[in-house]
């Protein structure tokens, strides 16, 4: 079992993404499955989530892109499984005009501290969340925050390949909570 789950957004993460580049490269990592990722459903993905987790040998680390940092907000409100923490890059905001019509099911995002270490990564000018945004889910989850500059919305579109400076940063959140690093 993986004890590192990858939770892409909307669309699924495709090729060019770094989240599919790191789980192709490390064993330990592996994919959520919801039934769809184009027409997201909250009830669906938060089952998934739980499914992942209740598996998991140990309390695993999430890492989550975009809807699915909503995701892990409205997830951890409901399941009492145990998780490590959450690396959380590009939380997109449900209240901005460019949110996806087909995710509004994800709005209403909680706002009480988090119960497991969070960090959040976030862009300068990412067009589905600012920095402001990022700032204030930050201060109210509980969660550390690194702003990155101007990577766009941190996607298979910003042109990060393998995203090293990424994967550092997860490397180093992991080993913050007294982590296995990912090697």
């Amino acid at each position: 079992m993986a004890d590192i789950i990858i939770l892409p957004g909307i669309g699924g993460s495709g090729e060019l993404h770094w989240q599919t580049r790191w789980e192709r490269n490390h064993p330990r990592m592996q994919r959520f499955q919801p039934t769809n990722w184009d027409q997201p459903d909250l009830a669906d993905w938060i089952a998934a989530l739980d499914r992942m987790v209740g598996i998991a040998e140990r309390p695993p680390l999430l890492i989550a892109h975009s809807l699915a940092c909503l995701l892990v907000a409205h997830w951890q409100r409901t399941s009492s499984h145990a998780v490590a923490g959450a690396f959380l890059v590009a939380v997109p905001d449900p209240d901005s005009s460019v949110f996806p019509a087909e995710a509004i099911g994800f709005a209403g995002t909680p706002r009480e501290t988090l119960r497991f270490p969070s960090l959040i990564v976030a862009s300068s000018d990412d067009p589905y969340g600012g920095i402001a945004y990022a700032r204030a889910r930050a201060a109210e989850w509980g969660s550390g925050i690194v702003e990155v500059g101007a990577l766009g919305h941190i996607n298979g579109q910003s042109g990060l390949a393998d995203w090293p400076i990424g994967l550092a940063l997860f490397t180093s959140f992991a080993a913050g909570i007294e982590y296995e690093p990912v090697p």
